[in-house]
């Protein structure tokens, strides 16, 4: 897919959208007995399994509920700037927003463990506390200050750790790099030495080429390749330290979520939940061909990150959690206990199970 083919739909942000009121938004509609909903979404228009996923929730929906409540996707910068979506949900302007929770950092630290942790879970781990480690109960105390309920959506799975215009040897090299990556990620890249900004996808290849970044990571090789990054940086590192297991979300408002009956309520709830393995799967599918058209085709150097990277990364992204579970508010704090409580699991199972098999089946069954 050529990046001319979904980010025509997502280029129109700054004042203008900005400026759109409220009270200009199209109007859900209601007739004999149906409704419409508004999702609006951070992806450009038929971006692979972000944009994708989005449409295809807004469809599960409608078509399960046999057109009783149809949704209506609107892709980034439609109604509203991409990262301004989950406002849109909060004002009741939208009824549904299609995106990733620490783009709303901004609104609680709290919102970063509902899509990626440093070092954190990977995509069965994430999906196995929200479901049945109390994830999703202090993730509704989180939202409910905010009038919204979220739901996990869909999962990346490991991700790419980002393109560089120059190779990283140490540490050394981040220092006043101008780098792309939200979350807390991007804390940990900035107590690395970066310079870091977040930027919604339609608008990271323009500042890549500009030269106002030196580097940028989105997802990986699936959705890079369709944003054309290869162009600009041709140094792709290996893995996501940052983001292990990026979950999307979908976030509704949740005075409109509880005026639903009952059936409707299900249906929303369980159609958003069927994606979360469907776009795993898209992602494991789709991102080592993608792979190796960027590597083959376009030139792309993989790395791995240099270990002084990797273990630097990891004492930032512990002392970050510290802070938090140590100094963030306290509802903050319980998301943080929370999760440490679950990783602390996962990680006793992964020795076991996980990790010890991958080295097996790398050491003893290269051959079929």
């Amino acid at each position: 897919m050529k990046r001319r083919e979904f980010i025509s739909g997502a280029a129109v942000t700054g004042a203008a959208v900005t400026a759109v009121a409220a009270s200009n938004f199209p109007k859900p509609a209601i007739a004999q007995g149906k409704m419409e909903w508004r999702m609006v979404t951070t992806w450009p228009k038929n971006f692979p399994g972000l944009g994708v996923g989005a449409a295809r929730v807004a469809q599960k929906i409608t078509d399960m509920s046999d057109g009783r409540l149809s949704v209506k996707v609107y892709s980034a910068g439609e109604l509203v700037p991409p990262l301004e979506s989950f406002d849109a949900v909060i004002r009741g302007s939208a009824e549904m927003c299609h995106g990733a929770a620490y783009y709303w950092q901004g609104k609680s630290k709290a919102t970063n463990f509902f899509t990626g942790v440093p070092f954190g879970m990977t995509a069965n781990e994430l999906s196995a506390w929200v479901r049945y480690l109390g994830g999703q109960q202090v993730w509704d105390e989180v939202y409910a200050q905010f009038g919204a309920k979220g739901f996990i959506s869909g999962q990346t799975g490991v991700q790419a750790g980002g393109w560089f215009r120059n190779e990283l040897k140490s540490v050394a090299d981040i220092k006043g790099l101008k780098f792309r990556t939200p979350g807390l990620g991007g804390e940990v890249w900035k107590r690395l030495g970066a310079t870091v900004v977040n930027l919604p996808a339609g608008e990271i290849f323009q500042a890549l080429q500009s030269g106002a970044l030196d580097a940028a990571e989105f997802v990986g090789p699936y959705n890079d390749l369709a944003l054309g990054f290869y162009q600009v940086a041709k140094n792709y590192y290996f893995p996501s330290f940052i983001e292990p297991g990026l979950a999307t979300e979908v976030s509704v408002n949740k005075a409109k979520y509880d005026a639903l009956p009952k059936d409707l309520k299900a249906i929303v709830e369980y159609a958003i939940q069927s994606d979360y393995e469907q776009v795993t799967a898209d992602f494991v599918a789709n991102d080592p061909r993608a792979l190796d058209t960027l590597v083959n085709k376009h030139g792309v150097k993989v790395h791995l990150f240099p270990e002084d990277i990797l273990k630097a990364g990891a004492e930032a992204a512990r002392n970050i959690l510290v802070e938090l579970r140590e100094g963030g508010d306290p509802l903050t704090k319980k998301v943080v206990e929370s999760y440490s409580s679950a990783l602390k699991m996962f990680r006793e199972r992964a020795k076991l199970t996980e990790q010890p098999y991958l080295k097996a089946r790398e050491a003893y069954f290269k051959d079929l």
